[in-house]
């Protein structure tokens, strides 16, 4: 009769026990009747958020625990929590955050297809992953990918800020915008253009050059309430979001929005309470 050492019966138990983890299964087809589209919403741009429109054209309620968009053209999040059941309806609308745009320094790439991943049942059934195809290329991610890579690629060559010394002067709050050097390029800045709440006036078009060899720019700027009405102070989403226009090495003009720190966004409200007759 043949011994079996130790370490051999062990392997052989062991080996006996294990068993592979069972494989996920494949992604379900959408359920008949229901499809999505991508939408955004103003609110949604200062919360990098967009909005899953769902439709559904049937009679059967639909549960979705979760969704999530996956593109090569923005970072991939983890599945956003929706717990929404869509009764028959032509919009629902699910707000998602999505992850930062898939940018080179080579220039603007071009939007990747795209899809909408979510956990997804019908009646009484379990969730199941189900991959609902976004019609390519889908116009608002490549607005949002063009967007977010202009400004990356100027954010290359510079920092955009607005400076520390702010006063009011006449009927106006008069700062600068502070350009410094972060990497090689001549920077351009065409223009700065206001927001929903303030107007922009800058002493000079365009604001100014940063050479090649310059580290530092000032470009003087006015702010001026651009609404008094009492529902602009409450409801002020994109109040502070001013587009900077500029080109690099002469190339085409992007976009960079600049947001000034909360201290100033605190001392800008105040000042256009008071410009607009609403504080002392």
């Amino acid at each position: 009769m043949k011994r079996i050492t130790l370490p051999l019966a062990m392997a052989t138990l062991l080996a006996g026990c294990s068993t592979s983890a069972p494989a996920s299964p494949p992604p379900a087809d959408p359920p008949a009747g229901v499809s999505v589209s991508l939408a955004q919403w103003r609110s949604d741009e200062p919360m990098h958020t967009l909005q899953v429109a769902v439709r559904n054209t049937t009679d059967t309620p639909v549960y979705v625990a979760d969704v999530q968009l996956v593109t090569p053209s923005f970072t991939t999040l983890p599945p956003h929590r929706t717990d929404a059941t869509i009764k028959r309806t032509e919009r629902t609308d699910l707000r998602i955050p999505y992850g930062a745009a898939a940018c080179s320094k080579q220039g603007l790439p071009d939007v990747q297809p795209a899809t909408v991943v979510a956990h997804v049942s019908t009646g009484s059934g379990q969730p199941r992953k189900v991959v609902f195809p976004v019609p390519h290329p889908d116009p608002l991610l490549a607005r949002l990918l063009r967007d977010e890579c202009s400004a990356f690629l100027i954010k290359q060559a510079v920092n955009i800020e607005f400076g520390p010394e702010w006063k009011e002067s006449g009927k106006a709050m008069r700062g600068d915008l502070v350009i410094t050097r972060r990497g090689p390029g001549a920077v351009t800045l065409n223009d700065m253009g206001g927001t929903t709440h303030y107007i922009v006036t800058p002493e000079r078009k365009p604001l100014g050059t940063l050479d090649a060899a310059t580290q530092r720019l000032e470009a003087p700027i006015a702010l001026t309430p651009g609404r008094c009405d009492g529902h602009a102070f409450a409801e002020a989403k994109k109040a502070f979001l001013f587009p900077v226009r500029a080109r690099l090495d002469g190339g085409e003009e992007r976009v960079v929005i600049v947001v000034p720190p909360k201290p100033l966004q605190d001392r800008l409200i105040a000042y256009a309470l008071k410009a607009c007759g609403f504080g002392d």
